[in-house]
């Protein structure tokens, strides 16, 4: 079933037949530098993220991160929400397979989540946190109305993160 459709992808829940795919996202090395590693090396680890990471987030939230693949069924990336325990509201997160940056996609998944997010789940407001070196997806946010707000630390990361919001009554026409 898909969630969401727009003009060139479909937007579904991840199942666990989908840990193929995962595999070769969480080990892409953006992914690697940009969101962390997950420690998922073979097809049982694959198995295992998704069970405890989105499809635990769809049965305790009703939201999660979600498959993006395009019309033909193709997968390309991942976009959706996750609820931390550390924030007040769920934030947005995406990630695409190499071949498939560049051209837009993650913008026009990231547009359709929010609405999502905005109009169908009744989220009031919603979070972002990225690396401050992360300059595409900080950019893309932007785009899309999110505003710096200030930093985020990960358990057990001393790391800070830019943390983005986006405010419901301060967001305009997220279509544009």
């Amino acid at each position: 079933m898909h969630l969401i459709q727009t003009p060139r992808l479909r937007i579904r829940r991840f199942h666990p037949g989908d840990a193929p795919f995962i595999l070769k996202l969480v080990n892409d090395p953006d992914f690697l530098r940009y969101i962390g590693d997950r420690k998922v090396r073979n097809l049982e680890d694959a198995h295992a993220y998704l069970e405890t990471g989105p499809i635990a987030m769809y049965r305790d939230h009703g939201f999660g991160l979600y498959m993006v693949e395009t019309h033909s069924g193709e997968p390309i990336g991942t976009c959706g929400l996750m609820q931390r325990q550390r924030l007040a509201h769920a934030d947005i997160g995406f990630a695409f397979l190499p071949e498939f940056r560049h051209r837009g996609l993650a913008e026009e998944s990231a547009r359709a989540v929010l609405n999502y997010a905005l109009e169908e789940l009744g989220q009031p407001n919603l979070f972002a946190i990225v690396q401050a070196d992360n300059l595409r997806s900080i950019r893309l946010l932007r785009k899309i109305g999110f505003k710096a707000e200030g930093w985020f630390r990960l358990p057990d990361s001393d790391e800070p993160l830019s943390l983005m919001a986006l405010h419901r009554e301060a967001s305009q026409d997220l279509d544009r």
